[in-house]
């Protein structure tokens, strides 16, 4: 039987994730008894804080708290402790192990939201105050790696301290009530799931726009881009969840088996394919809500060659997608945050309405995942009147809310720290899963490289580069803006 954690020891407990996410994500899962008996929370970071002084920041980053649990503030700072710790000096690993011993805490859960280049030096900090036992678990805030070797390297560096069942590695996206609704939605509904093949579908689109612009994060962002920020990580989960065949079980092993086989099947690009199949961009100035914002450029105080926008015409070649092109978009200063992705089915293969008024379009399935949770179903309908001209048609939505009846809306992070805590990895990405999706990614990037592929120019609020809409016109095709 599996041993839940009966603490959360996060090192970055100082940082803006933190603050922002974890911190209060915790709190609301305390406030709702979902927490194992006696759970304590172990903050660390480089800043050398008294109890008193981290309860007093954790405090202000839950804010006011939600009805009803203001009782339980006083009662969940008493389950805080603090130790500092720099990655280089080992004895502050010894010290964080007495915190912990003292506390009375024998299974602890290691969470790293940490720059990925201390993940290495704190797995074996940790191996080395031999607090690393099989009893405790680690979870990795994403990039893990900036490349395949990369990846490798740093994979093969936690897993020489915990072993693989015990890694798990965060992608926020799989949180989100509507990406686990997905799976629901195929494999809990009969009538989507034998349409959900080439036959049916002539092609899937997965959008993540951003408005916001660096908000801070230059020093990271540079040099990274879109393409290793956003597609690597939360656009091939959404790709692997739509594409995947039935799972034999919702199990970790199951699920995580299926997504694997997608992300090994993606066609490679090269730079034959490359100009045809993707598309680069970088913003500049212009406006977002009627606000003037800055260029990519003017922001980074440099030029560069950073891509803050990316298109790609992607190929699942397997049986089941044989022929279907996935569509990924992705970028800032965009002109609204939107997450969704959109199922085109083939029209009808013959119309018997002759003469009808009104185009017979085909059906399209919009899931949307942010800012506002949902699914809409556009369907053919006769327009009501007394047509003596041919039938009258008209297209109608089916749209529906996915909030249920929960009275606030969740923290992703809520449901991933849960799940850690219980020691449940569905929702967590493996090793295998993190170096098939840099296979493709480093194949687009080698690519660029090697055929001299710019950053085109698009204006900020705008849907990007001409480009990426003259990409997916030439199938005959638009994007759902």
């Amino acid at each position: 039987m599996t041993e839940f954690s009966d603490a959360l020891v996060l090192f970055g407990a100082t940082g803006d994730l933190a603050q922002r996410m974890l911190f209060p994500s915790v709190f609301n899962l305390f406030c709702e008894g979902r927490l194992p008996k006696g759970f304590r929370v172990v903050g660390s970071g480089r800043s050398d804080l008294s109890r008193e002084a981290f309860q007093a920041l954790v405090t202000q980053s839950i804010g006011e708290p939600a009805a009803g649990c203001e009782s339980n503030l006083q009662a969940f700072l008493q389950r805080l402790h603090y130790c500092a710790v720099a990655t280089d000096r080992p004895e502050d690993f010894d010290r964080l192990a007495t915190v912990i011993r003292d506390a009375g805490i024998t299974r602890p859960g290691f969470y790293l939201s940490t720059p990925p280049s201390l993940f290495g030096p704190v797995t074996q900090g940790l191996a080395r105050a031999r607090l690393a036992g099989p009893s405790t678990r680690i979870a990795m805030e994403k990039p893990i790696g900036h490349d395949l070797a990369s990846s490798r390297a740093l994979n093969q560096t936690v897993g020489a301290v915990f072993d693989e069942r015990r890694v798990f590695r965060v992608d926020h996206y799989l949180g989100k009530e509507t990406v686990q609704n997905l799976l629901v939605l195929r494999f809990g509904n009969v009538l989507f799931e034998p349409l959900w093949n080439a036959t049916a579908i002539e092609h899937v689109q997965i959008t993540v726009a951003e408005a916001v612009g660096l908000e801070g994060r230059v020093s990271y962002y540079d040099g990274v881009g879109a393409l290793r920020d956003m597609v690597q990580n939360h656009m091939l989960q959404l790709l692997a969840l739509v594409a995947m065949e039935p799972p034999s079980s919702y199990t970790a092993p199951a699920v995580r088996d299926e997504k694997v086989k997608v992300l090994r099947s993606l066609r490679p690009m090269d730079a034959a394919t490359v100009a045809a199949h993707s598309v680069r961009g970088q913003y500049t100035a212009g406006a977002i809500a009627g606000q003037a914002v800055d260029g990519y450029a003017q922001e980074l105080g440099a030029g560069s060659p950073t891509e803050t926008f990316v298109a790609l015409k992607a190929h699942v070649d397997n049986w089941r997608w044989k022929g279907v092109p996935f569509y990924l978009r992705t970028g800032k200063r965009l002109p609204e945050r939107r997450s969704e992705i959109v199922i085109q089915f083939r029209p009808v293969p013959h119309s018997i309405f002759a003469g009808t008024s009104g185009a017979l379009e085909a059906n399209r399935l919009v899931i949307r995942l942010q800012p506002q949770e949902g699914v809409g179903l556009s369907l053919m309908a006769r327009r009501p009147g007394l047509d003596r001209g041919g039938v009258a048609m008209r297209g109608v939505d089916l749209d529906v809310s996915l909030a249920g009846g929960e009275t606030r809306r969740r923290i992703a992070y809520e449901r991933l720290l849960l799940d850690f805590i219980e020691d449940d990895a569905t929702l967590f990405v493996r090793a295998d899963e993190v170096e098939a999706a840099w296979t493709w990614v480093d194949s687009i990037h080698d690519a660029w490289s090697a055929a001299g592929t710019p950053a085109k120019s698009y204006t900020a609020g705008s849907w990007g580069p001409a480009a990426a809409a003259g990409m997916i016109a030439r199938d005959e095709a638009s994007w759902n803006d």
